[in-house]
């Protein structure tokens, strides 16, 4: 079992373990040593707009080179960009230095293979392993250098712009972009910009220590004031290393991943191989809707580690989160955030409808979330009496609804969701199970 990585790379506080400089250079080293055996070429370190990416970059880059490994730098760019560039470079891997939407005083590392999707559970656990063995510098003509790629950020705009049909001009929208002062600031306005859109810039003006802070897919208040301010057609909020996004619609109403997810899956239905990928926590709206379209919805674990595992086993094209992941696989080797904007802008002008008036053919089912507290080692599989309050629940649904109860991979709780049609009914019986499953906890 991988101790260190979760579903989506290593995370933590900058300057308690592993988010240390210490760490970082053994990191470096130990990947560099199993990287090293799987075949030549560079590494790729990207980071986003945090502070602690500076001391984190130039400790892996002195672990890559202990172990033999040339390093290329290619400063702050988006997680999809280094995934990109990885691909296209022929590198043997790449390493984005980010915390995605987290605060500025947390970071982590993400791994990407040559082909650009997120390295095999195996070669993690590889890593890992080698962590464990004592550091050993390899010899002095042998260690790895280093250089800089100046024009990692224009290969990668080129590149999304690539994606959008060619006979597509922006020109006719008025888009508002929020970068969360992370690693799209200086590339997704220009995105945009060259691709006729009238252009208005918020959040895109880091200093280390603000990225995500009021600003980014995590916090639209700012995005859905601008959007009405400027009577722009269309919002979008990435996230602080680009891999996510919220849309804002024109009337000032956030459109979640869910809801960006059947627009996409509307406009491509004919190329998705038969079925769309969401995960346990995807709205039933979204289900029904995909269902609706002779389409299967296959629900993957909650990560958008889950939903490429799902998309590349079953030969689909299309998957994503509520929180604004979107996997595309004829666009993009992982989640992208600019270029799924585009994908809705170009369906909003192949279609001539608003925002608004594509998202419609979807209605959200009411769904609540309550977290419950519990000791670090419950397992709430092993309570029989808990099984029980779900299924009860459940009979009071019927077919009109879902339970789910899910412990959460990073805190003492489990997150006890309930679904359905009726809103009250939904409000009463998620409080209600909250409780119950609160007190079957308590008892043990």
């Amino acid at each position: 079992m991988r101790k260190l990585f979760g579903t989506d790379g290593i995370r933590g506080k900058v300057g308690e373990y592993p988010i240390t400089p210490d760490f970082a250079m053994r990191l470096g080293w130990a990947a560099g040593r199993v990287l090293a055996r799987e075949g030549a070429g560079p590494v790729l370190i990207g980071k986003d707009t945090r502070l602690s990416g500076y001391m984190l970059e130039s400790a892996l880059e002195s672990g890559l080179s202990a172990a033999g490994v040339d390093i290329r730098l290619l400063g702050p760019m988006p997680t999809p960009g280094i995934a990109y560039l990885t691909n296209n470079t022929r590198a043997q891997a790449g390493i984005v230095i980010s915390a995605s939407h987290n605060p500025y005083n947390d970071n982590g590392f993400k791994f990407f293979s040559v082909d650009g999707y997120k390295l095999d559970d195996e070669l993690e656990q590889e890593i890992e392993s080698e962590l464990d063995k004592p550091m050993q510098v390899i010899e002095s003509t042998k260690l790895g250098k280093a250089r800089r790629i100046n024009d990692a950020p224009r290969r990668y705009i080129e590149f999304c712009k690539s994606r959008l049909d060619n006979s597509i001009n922006l020109g006719d929208l008025k888009v508002v972009i929020d970068c969360a002062h992370g690693a799209t600031y200086h590339i997704a306005p220009q995105v945009f910009e060259e691709l006729g859109a009238n252009v208005v810039v918020i959040g895109a003006n880091p200093d280390g220590k603000n990225i995500n802070d009021g600003y980014g897919a995590t916090n639209p208040k700012n995005i859905q004031q601008s959007v009405v301010e400027h009577n722009a057609d269309i919002g979008i909020a990435l996230d602080g290393d680009g891999d996510r996004l919220i849309l804002v619609d024109e009337d000032g109403n956030t459109v979640d991943g869910d809801e960006i997810l059947y627009i996409i899956a509307n406009s491509e239905l004919n190329s998705l191989n038969g079925a769309v990928v969401g995960t346990l926590m995807s709205n039933l709206g979204l289900e029904k809707a995909i269902l609706n379209m002779n389409l299967d919805f296959i629900r993957a674990n909650v990560g958008d580690r889950y939903v490429m595992d799902q998309l590349r086993s079953k030969h689909l094209i299309l998957g994503g989160e509520s929180s604004g992941h979107i996997i595309n696989l004829s666009k993009a080797t992982t989640g992208d955030g600019i270029i799924s904007a585009l994908l809705v802008l170009e369906t909003m002008i192949k279609s001539s409808k608003s925002l608004k008036e594509l998202k419609t053919g979807m209605q959200k089912c009411p769904q609540v979330l309550i977290n419950v507290n519990t000791l670090p080692d419950s397992d709430i599989t092993k309570i029989p009496e808990i099984d029980m309050l779900v299924k009860d629940i459940e009979n009071q649904l019927g077919n009109d609804g879902r339970v789910l109860l899910r412990p959460s991979g990073t805190e003492p709780l489990v997150r006890v969701m309930v679904e359905g049609i009726n809103e009250n009914q939904v409000n009463l019986l998620a409080n209600q199970l909250a409780k119950d499953v609160e007190a079957a906890l308590q008892a043990q």
